[in-house]
């Protein structure tokens, strides 16, 4: 892949009372690309821009420095990124929503994390395109019947516009925006010095599962989300999992979808697809041996479930990560990252 001839103009959006972590984040990501890439390209320059200039106090407390206003906002920008944050008023501001649709068609991208997708969509850019937000803001954006809402997705991109699901998933957004950019080498060079997944396996209701079992009002419930995970190989069928809890299997379904906001097996499944996702990456076991350890009994089910969870199969998944491994063993070489040969052979 050709090197950027030019610094990539990245422009972060943000507001009072945002999210801190939504502009560092990505930032990182940034800067980390612009030190692997050093001399062979000049990498990126980022702008942070809020409503006035200045100090900007986040959620958090803490103050970002905004590097110019909204109105003076310095032009062209290559990519646009909107921050998010629990303040809904200031997300849907019709000043800051006007200069964002102002601002956004002089970019070559536009993207959002977190719940900066509301301001994307307050703002009409997201009409006709599918996106998604943070999990528990899902429902806010379903509230725009043009938008199609990928509730599970860690970030999406539906043509020059990428949104992200919370806060850390714009740092996912932003590695892949790296290795457009510049190449899966870099990309994975910025993931080691980050100690970032170069690929985050499942998707964001794998963690809002979790975190809806902590702030579950059902002491129970909420041990019995933390014994699934070390018992993939057991019995967790509705009846045993609502015995477990002292339950009958009707009350334990309904409680639980309450609760949780998915089924007891859609959660199962989730857990043991993760489990396999484990063995393949890490161990050389056969498909028929993981497909046994991970509660799944035969391997044409590990295969199904894998492809309902992440539209791929165990074989194909497992490759990606051997040519990962590869190039993280190649990369010894120093002249690694300088070759692009060497790079499409190793992905061919």
């Amino acid at each position: 892949m050709a090197y950027s001839p030019h610094v990539t103009h990245v422009a972060l959006v943000t507001f009072a009372g945002g999210q801190s972590l939504d502009v560092t984040g990505p930032v990182e990501v940034f800067a980390a690309a612009s030190w692997a890439l050093g001399e062979r390209a000049r990498g990126y320059r980022t702008t942070v821009i809020a409503p006035t200039e200045g100090p900007v106090c986040m959620s958090s407390g803490i103050r970002l420095m905004a590097d110019c206003s909204l109105s003076n906002a310095e032009l062209p920008i290559d990519t646009l990124i909107v921050a998010g944050g629990l303040n809904m008023r200031a997300l849907k501001d019709p000043t800051l929503v006007s200069n964002v649709a102002r601002l956004a068609p002089h970019a070559q991208r536009v993207a959002s994390v977190c719940t900066g997708a509301l301001t994307l969509a307050e703002a009409g850019l997201l009409r006709g395109r599918r996106a998604t937000t943070h999990w528990q803001w899902c429902s806010a954006l379903d509230k725009y019947p043009d938008v199609q809402v990928e509730r599970d997705a860690i970030f999406v991109r539906d043509g020059n516009v990428w949104t992200s699901a919370g806060v850390t998933a714009g740092m996912d957004l932003a590695l892949a925006m790296v290795e457009e950019d510049h190449g899966l080498a870099i990309a994975l060079e910025v993931a080691r010095q980050l100690v970032l997944f170069m690929k985050r396996s499942g998707g964001q209701s794998q963690f809002s599962a979790v975190l809806a079992g902590q702030n579950t009002e059902s002491a129970p419930l909420g041990r019995l989300l933390a014994w699934i995970p070390e018992h993939v190989n057991d019995d967790l069928s509705v009846s045993a999992l609502a015995k477990r809890v002292g339950m009958s299997p009707r009350n334990f379904a309904r409680a639980f979808a309450r609760e949780v906001g998915v089924t007891p097996a859609r959660l199962v499944e989730r857990v043991r697809v993760e489990a396999a996702q484990r063995r393949l990456e890490q161990t050389t076991d056969s498909i028929d041996v993981i497909a046994e350890a991970c509660g799944f009994g035969t391997p044409e089910t590990l295969r199904r479930a894998f492809l309902r969870q992440l539209s791929v199969c165990p074989t194909v998944y497992r490759k990606r990560f051997e040519i990962v491994e590869r190039m993280e063993s190649d990369s010894e070489s120093p002249d690694y990252l300088h070759s692009d040969v060497r790079l499409r052979k190793l992905v061919s």
